[in-house]
């Protein structure tokens, strides 16, 4: 099975929508998408998710699925900060760079989630609420976690391909999940910029075994974007410039 998650394109929030930028971003990522073999097609409910799968839906003639969990992460923090940049910032991923380094439950799998960051926030119980969600879907599809791997039901066709159109908090917070890290260091390492391709397979190791592992083969790609000559977008990264 592969598994495309995909970012919305550049967004205006105001009206959740998309930037005349990032329907350009969707427009060229639904010509490189329309020579893929997808299967299925997951959207957030979100109109700015909603807005860039359009063109890769129309293309190859699917209907998405809204799927209510695949919204943008809504579990926000509380933090005070003496630096009026981060006053308004309380999403978990523009966590100020000393405040989640400092702690040393962040990098650990076993006890991130018990991180004095995340006191009085509901990040953990959303978190482990979309991971059962997305572990459910794979399992109506005859992938079915036990662990950090996934027994595949025999018969099932392993071929399969999934696209989710969603958004950067869920969408590196799936990406957690399948390489079993701790959230906030994925949320706060990685970047996926807007109309973003990110690639996993589940990988079967050895033929005759019915045993997957996750593995990626590519985290946020924007090679449509390239090909279209179209900059890449910085939404939702600090540094306001990518060569």
């Amino acid at each position: 099975m592969r598994i495309l998650i995909i970012r919305h394109g550049d967004p205006y929030y105001p009206t959740d929508s998309l930037t005349e930028k990032g329907q350009r971003e969707a427009f060229l990522l639904g010509e490189k998408l329309r020579n893929e073999k997808i299967d299925e097609i997951f959207v957030s409910p979100h109109g700015r998710a909603r807005l860039t799968a359009k063109p890769t839906a129309d293309a190859l003639g699917i209907t998405p699925t809204v799927l209510d969990w695949l919204r943008e992460f809504p579990a926000m923090l509380d933090w005070e900060y003496d630096t009026d940049y981060f006053k308004n910032m309380k999403s978990p991923w523009n966590m100020p760079p000393e405040l989640w380094t400092d702690d040393p439950d962040v990098f650990s799998i076993e006890r991130w989630n018990r991180s004095k960051l995340l006191e009085g926030s509901r990040i953990v119980e959303t978190y482990q609420s979309n991971c059962r969600e997305f572990d459910k879907l794979l399992a109506d599809r005859g992938y079915n976690r036990k662990g950090n791997i996934y027994e595949i039901t025999p018969g099932k066709e392993e071929d399969h391909t999934i696209a989710f159109f969603c958004h950067f908090g869920l969408g590196t917070s799936l990406i957690a999940h399948v390489m079993n890290m701790p959230l906030i260091a994925v949320w706060n390492s990685i970047y996926l910029s807007p109309s973003s391709v990110t690639t996993l397979y589940m990988e079967k190791h050895i033929a005759d075994r019915p045993i997957a592992h996750g593995i990626f083969a590519g985290i946020g790609d924007t090679s449509h974007l390239f090909a279209g000559g179209e900059p890449i977008s910085t939404s939702g990264l600090h540094t306001k410039e990518l060569k």
